[in-house]
């Protein structure tokens, strides 16, 4: 009588052998119904509209922009120019810093180059808030993390830059007169607006159940990212060193743009200008700040000493530069990662 053989039992995996998490993280693939495939072409094409649009209202100002560049000493331009790319890095640093997930670096860097170009296409920075938000969740952070790592980034930029304006104004406490930027009668109607909308917020915060619920769900959140970051020597300096060389960089290119055009201001005091500009106007619902930063960077030079028609042809040349030229490719740059699915 013949016995089979009876079946020998499944291997047993070995000990240690689980699968390990990585903290690195990277974009998912997602494939999209023929309805999301159509909204993520006119997704694609939104952008290059946006641009024509935005440079067509501008067009006299990029004509006498370009105008001043030609006349303009080349170096110093090339400083500007070298100034302006390294922003993009200091900012892929800086949201490196505000999660504790490794994003891809590649990736990063071409998502900041495209959130320039959004931040300048929609008002108060919610292009560039919108593309890393998308960004941070197609790479697995959740969207509660991801929210708590942009408001870090805005806290820690904030930071930065007053920071870096009121350390430079301790040293140089003659670079500008602020008076001339910022108005007494300006001053006296902005504090009872900035009060009111406190008050209604505060307001809503105590009346509405659910609103103080996300609100305290966020702030939760926000803290324990917070907290987790800065247990994280490499990610707090990634924070707080990009946080600290994003407007500095951006300082540095007016500088080296003001020196290619003969503007009579230490570059120093050009500095100062420029960050008391941009704090000056951070409130000023534009897009990218197109309008009301040039307006802010004239007074602003020009209380730091600088001829009003050399100074208008400075911030000219300078917005040029940094908005301008990579306007159109950060455009394309952000259509392709849409359609990657990279956002």
């Amino acid at each position: 009588m013949t016995v089979s053989n009876a079946p020998s039992p499944l291997p047993q995996p070995a000990v240690g052998a689980a699968r390990k998490t990585s903290q690195d993280v990277s974009p998912r693939r997602v494939s999209l119904p023929l309805p999301g495939r159509r909204v993520r072409q006119i997704l694609c094409l939104l952008p290059l509209l946006l641009v024509s649009v935005v440079a067509v209202r501008h067009r006299s100002v990029l004509a006498e922009g370009f105008g001043h560049l030609r006349s303009a000493e080349w170096p110093w331009l090339l400083v500007a120019v070298g100034a302006t790319c390294l922003t993009w890095v200091a900012a892929a640093c800086t949201r490196q810093g505000a999660v504790v997930e490794r994003l891809p670096k590649r990736r990063l860097l071409a998502a900041q180059f495209a959130a320039g170009a959004a931040n300048h296409l929609l008002p108060t920075g919610l292009g560039a808030s919108a593309v890393n938000l998308r960004f941070m969740t197609v790479c697995g952070v959740p969207l509660a993390r991801s929210s708590a790592a942009l408001a870090l980034y805005l806290l820690a930029e904030s930071i930065g830059r007053l920071g870096l304006l009121a350390a430079l104004l301790l040293i140089f406490p003659d670079a500008l007169s602020l008076g001339s930027l910022l108005p007494e009668e300006a001053v006296g109607a902005l504090l009872p607006a900035v009060g009111a909308v406190l008050l209604v917020a505060a307001g809503v915060l105590v009346l509405v159940r659910r609103v103080r619920t996300a609100v305290t769900a966020f702030l939760r959140t926000a803290l324990g990212e917070l907290r987790e970051v800065h247990t994280r020597p490499c990610r707090a300096l990634a924070l707080w060193g990009g946080s600290l060389a994003f407007p500095a960089l951006q300082a540095a290119g007016l500088a080296a743009v003001g020196q290619a055009l003969g503007l009579p201001v230490p570059p120093l005091h050009m500095a100062v200008a420029y960050l008391a500009a941009t704090v000056a106007v951070a409130l000023v619902p534009t897009p990218g700040g197109i309008g009301s930063v040039e307006a802010a960077l004239v007074v602003a030079l020009v209380a730091a000493g600088g001829p009003a028609a050399v100074a208008t042809a400075v911030v000219l040349a300078y917005r040029i530069i940094t908005v301008w030229l990579p306007l159109l490719p950060g455009a394309l740059t952000l259509g392709a990662l849409v359609r990657l699915k990279i956002i």
